[in-house]
């Protein structure tokens, strides 16, 4: 079947947005010919440094003619809703069909041709293409992302005519801008065109391009014993930089290699898009690098190797007079500047935010097992290195630096890896810091942010997060996880919060309401959190009696902590949030997410816990007996619930015993005292594969009560007994989970 070949080519496409974009042509594409009633076998994108390029095979030359029925109004109904119809339709009242005294209109369409279809789709694709940034050229009204030289466009072998602002389509593509023939080629479909582009030193798949660079840059590093440091996120982007990518070692000056590997790695990254080598028989860095350029140079690339060497030289002599500078500063200079660094409006200064994380990590440190004084010396080092002159040269090495210096300042290693790594994990795939000086910074670090923002009531909403509180949060669950870290997460909120109130307490005063009534609290202390229906910060013309403020209270006047219900407001806002995150977690972990919301019912905030609760009852669940107790349950639930809108259901001890009493209820009613002790026991101990087993036991008491014995007896007193039966093998159950949350 015909093929259709279109290529968009313009100046140079940011590497960053290629690959975006290739996803986007497919995307429009596609489903405007869908819409036009077109099918194909295959249809494959391709971006590059010059050219957007879409194939599809397997197109009919034209779409199929088609018939489509729509109903309409009654044939009895009134007149207006008659017009209505045949005007949506564009048909008279004699061309309408009636069956079983209702109007149906027959709407034929011709098919068109695929050229035709074609030509619209490319025109409207273009002029509504979403780069993330576009521009004007020239006098016309046209926006790409650069300026669009040609676009070829062949359907079945033949030019698709049409003409976007003075472009006229046509079948010819160039090749390299230096290496090519510099001759415009014509071309008939895919294949040819690739056989051309590549005579013509031009690869059009990224996947092509990687695989030359990684062999040709493999190769030249094994020429002299040396090992390319991998860099995925690197070579996507010079994937994206040269046509014909053709890799060259350089050498760069030894003595750059006194600095922290970091910085050399991120110098010739960011600055040049070079990559690090390293010599696999030594630690460290090797005196090169290795430049992907664009072209082939007939020296074998000994002049771009050294004009490569010149600029990156100077690059790192930059970088070695920050690290020199910093190191004469220190963090008594950088953390004395904190002062004057606001964190947010509404949240204080760093300064303020490294007390309440220093503060925070010494009450944490116990639960992991770090020693407080330590937890709290790296805490109030963690953001000192913001203000360094490396840092503000490369901000992707904040904490990095921050290690380093405090290591050359005489600080322990648990201290100088815990600035280092406090910021982990910043996403998915980083790691989880294991060290327990560094989890308490860390934890400190991200429930700062957290609890701080939902106080100011900054949340996410949908798509938004501009403070990155999805990422804290699960950065925060997988601390916990992954290091087994018990503890009761409200406790931890809490203590975040206690964080707040010490610093704007400095500046205002704090009312605490008990009982419904205001009183003046002086100091934090005054305040008890178990007992106080609340506590707030108000503005110096508060509504609550005046309280008391300076001037500094002003920027924080909108700030609320929590409003009269106290702080179980915020607890349970941040719990909320970290339960959805949780459930997000575990689901792409494979876990059903109505098991999280059944466990998270029972109002267990140890996230721990949590998940090896989750773990035992989808075990459960999976089996004959967990899905039948299941259905049990549900059926049980649903008789108490009927009932209980009738009114309260008795509940109490469970007769046994009683005359013509069937086997059946009698053996239930043990069971499940049997199960509670079972479950009550597991429980206590964390054994919730034990506390399943024993629910896996009422099972088949369950089910032959259900087989043998009528509920709603015309005996009031069968009756309430066995509703009371049904009651206790809910409650049994619900100290596992809420299984009424479980679908199935």
């Amino acid at each position: 079947m015909p093929q259709l070949l279109l290529e968009i080519f313009s100046e140079e496409i940011p590497a960053r947005m290629q690959q975006g974009a290739a996803r986007d042509l497919e995307r429009l594409v596609s489903d405007r010919l869908k819409a036009a009633g077109l099918t194909w076998e295959a249809l494959t994108t391709y971006a590059g440094p010059r050219r957007l390029t879409l194939v599809i095979d397997g197109l009919p030359v034209a779409t199929p003619d088609r018939e489509e029925e729509v109903k309409g109004p009654r044939a009895s109904a009134p007149e207006q809703a008659l017009d209505g119809f045949l005007r949506k339709t564009g048909l008279t009242r004699e061309q309408l069909v009636e069956r079983d005294g209702v109007l149906f209109a027959v709407l034929s369409s011709k098919g068109r041709a695929t050229a035709d279809l074609v030509a619209e789709t490319v025109d409207q694709v273009i002029r509504a293409f979403p780069w993330p940034k576009s521009m004007r050229w020239g006098s016309g009204t046209l926006r790409w992302v650069r300026p669009i030289k040609r676009i070829l466009c062949v359907f079945d072998g033949a030019v698709v005519p049409f003409e976007i602002d003075g472009i006229v389509s046509d079948a010819i593509t160039e090749g390299h801008r230096f290496m090519g023939s510099g001759q415009p080629l014509k071309v008939s479909d895919f294949v040819d065109c690739r056989t051309q582009l590549e005579k013509n030193y031009v690869l059009l798949d990224v996947a092509d391009r990687k695989l030359r660079i990684l062999e040709q840059a493999k190769a030249a590093c094994a020429a002299k014993g040396l090992v390319l440091v991998d860099d995925d996120g690197l070579l996507d982007e010079v994937a994206g930089l040269a046509e014909w990518p053709t890799p060259i070692l350089g050498d760069m000056d030894p003595q750059f290699l006194a600095l922290p590997p970091e910085v050399v790695r991120l110098s010739m990254k960011v600055h040049q898009k070079y990559f690090a080598v390293r010599d696999p028989s030594k630690e460290g860095l090797a005196p090169n690098f290795l430049v992907v350029a664009n072209v082939e140079a007939t020296d074998g690339g000994k002049a771009l190797a050294a004009g490569n060497s010149r600029v990156l030289s100077a690059r790192l002599n930059d970088a070695r007079f920050f690290w020199d500078e910093d190191q004469k500063v220190g963090f008594d200079a950088w953390n004395a500047k904190l002062s004057g660094v606001t964190f947010h409006a509404k949240l204080g200064t760093l300064a303020e935010r490294v007390e309440r994380i220093a503060a925070l990590a010494r009450e944490i440190a116990p639960l992991v097992g770090a020693d407080p004084v330590e937890a709290e010396t790296a805490a109030k080092l963690s953001k000192a290195d913001l203000l360094s002159g490396m840092v503000s040269e490369f901000p992707e090495l904040q904490g990095i630096m921050g290690g380093y210096y405090a290591r050359l300042a005489g600080h322990s290693d648990a201290v100088a890896d815990a600035v280092r790594d406090h910021y982990k994990p910043q996403g998915p795939g980083d790691t989880v810091p294991t060290a327990p000086v560094t989890v308490a910074v860390a934890l400190a670090d991200k429930l700062d942010t957290l609890v701080g923002f939902f106080a100011i009531d900054e949340k996410p909403t949908g798509s938004k997060d501009p403070f990155a509180l999805r990422r804290a949060a699960l950065g925060v669950i997988r601390l916990m996880l992954e290091n087994g870290v018990r503890a009761e997460f409200s406790d931890l909120v809490l203590k975040a919060l206690d964080g707040f109130l010490v610093g704007f307490n400095q500046r205002a005063a704090v009312l605490s309401f008990e009982a419904g009534e205001a009183h003046q609290a002086n100091s934090v202390a005054d305040i008890n959190l178990t007992t106080s229906t609340g506590f707030w910060i108000m503005p110096g013309n508060g509504s609550y009696g005046g309280a008391y403020s300076d001037e500094g209270l002003a920027e924080l006047a909108a700030i609320r902590l929590v409003e009269l219900a106290g702080a179980g407001a915020l607890q349970d806002g941040v719990l909320a949030f970290f339960a959805d995150r949780l459930t997000v977690l575990l689901r792409d972990q494979g876990q059903r997410h109505d098991l999280v919301a059944a466990v998270f019912a029972l109002g267990d905030d140890d996230l721990v816990r949590i998940v090896r609760r989750v773990e035992a009852l989808a075990a459960f669940l999976a089996t004959d007996d967990g899905a039948n107790l299941l259905a049990g349950y549900k059926r049980a639930s649903n008789i108490l619930r009927a009932e209980e809108k009738k009114g309260p259901v008795a509940t109490g001890m469970v007769q046994t015993g009683l005359p013509n009493q069937p086997e059946a209820e009698t053996t239930l009613a043990f069971a499940v005292g049997a199960a509670r002790t079972a479950v009550e026991t597991a429980l206590e101990t964390e054994d919730f594969a034990a506390a399943m087993t024993a629910l896996a036991r009422l099972r088949a008491p369950v089910d032959r009560f259900f087989e043998d014995v009528l509920v709603n007896s015309d005996i009031p007193a069968e009756r309430e007994n066995r509703l009371k039966l049904l009651g206790q093998v809910r409650d049994v159950m619900g100290q596992v989970a809420d299984f009424g949350q479980i679908a199935g």
